[in-house]
Parts: structure tokens; C-alpha cells; sequence
């Protein structure tokens, strides 16, 4: 790592002597002693570096967008492949759906489809949203990768 130096003016002053005042990375000599060009060359290389900086953090900033959009890409590959392998769509030759977000099994023919409607048995969760008895659903899905027990559909509601 390499420390920048103390610069100072260095320009001659009046007694002769060389200035001794310090000046910035951009500035060529003290305010006092700056000349016109020594002033638009210094503001030349501000702007040249404001504008670098600036286009710096564009280009991370869109390097970055792109590379978390590739990462969130290539973990919805992985998710599907992932479901891919382990939904199942059958369970002892019952046809299994997927219900507002829930699994069961169907018995009955033809298969089901997603949006078909159907009837579903009542559960305790169904029973104190909906009150008691059966509620009615639509399939969303076919397939699902939950591996416990399932609850059998009622029966296929026809055309409502």
C-alpha cells in the first residue's frame, strides 16, 4: 500500500521563497497562485473523476442486479428439477391433487384436472373457517411432494 505525499504549491512568492501551502490531489498550485489554466485543468480532472465514480458504481450496480437475477434463475431450476424428481402423482392407484394448496387422493374416473371442482371432506380447520361438513375446491395442481397421509376427495362437482 502506497501513501500519497504531503504536496505543497512550490510556486515562488513574493520574498522568493517556494510556497508552502498544501494542495489537493487535483489542484496544480494554491489558490493564490493557481493561474486560469492551472484552475480549468484541476476542475477537468474533478469531473473527469465525479463522472468515473459515478459510472463505477453504475456498472457494480447493474453487474450486480444481473448476477442476483441469474442466482435467483438458477435457484428456480434447481427447485423445479428438485420437485421434478420427487412429486409423485399417484398413491396406491389413486390419483393425487393438489387443492388450494393441499394434497388428496381421488378414487374416481376419469382423472381430475386442474380447475375442476370437487368436493371435500370437512377437517378441523374447514370446519372453523367454513363451519361444519364438506367444503368444495378446485383443483390447482397435479402431484404433490408431501409424503404423509392424504385425505380422499368426496366426488367431482359437475358444472356449477
Amino acid at each position: 500500500m502506497t501513501q500519497d505525499q504531503v504536496r505543497t504549491c512550490g510556486r515562488p512568492t513574493k520574498a522568493g521563497h517556494p510556497c508552502k501551502i498544501r494542495v489537493s490531489s487535483s489542484d496544480i498550485a494554491c489558490g493564490t497562485h493557481a493561474t486560469e489554466q492551472d484552475r480549468a485543468v484541476a476542475e477537468a480532472h474533478r469531473r473527469g473523476y465525479r463522472e468515473g465514480y459515478e459510472v463505477g458504481n453504475s456498472s457494480a450496480g447493474s453487474y450486480s442486479k444481473f448476477r442476483i437475477e441469474q442466482l435467483e434463475s438458477q435457484v428456480e431450476e434447481l427447485r423445479q428439477q428438485l420437485d421434478k424428481e420427487t412429486r409423485i402423482h399417484e398413491i396406491g392407484g389413486d390419483q393425487v391433487v393438489q387443492v388450494g394448496g393441499y394434497a388428496y387422493r381421488w378414487r374416481g374416473r376419469p382423472p381430475l384436472a386442474v380447475g375442476d371442482r370437487v368436493l371435500l371432506p370437512e377437517n378441523y380447520v374447514s370446519r372453523m373457517k367454513y363451519g361444519p361438513g364438506p367444503m368444495e375446491g378446485t383443483v390447482t395442481g397435479l402431484g404433490t411432494t408431501y409424503r404423509g397421509p392424504l385425505a380422499f376427495i368426496l366426488r367431482r362437482l359437475e358444472g356449477e
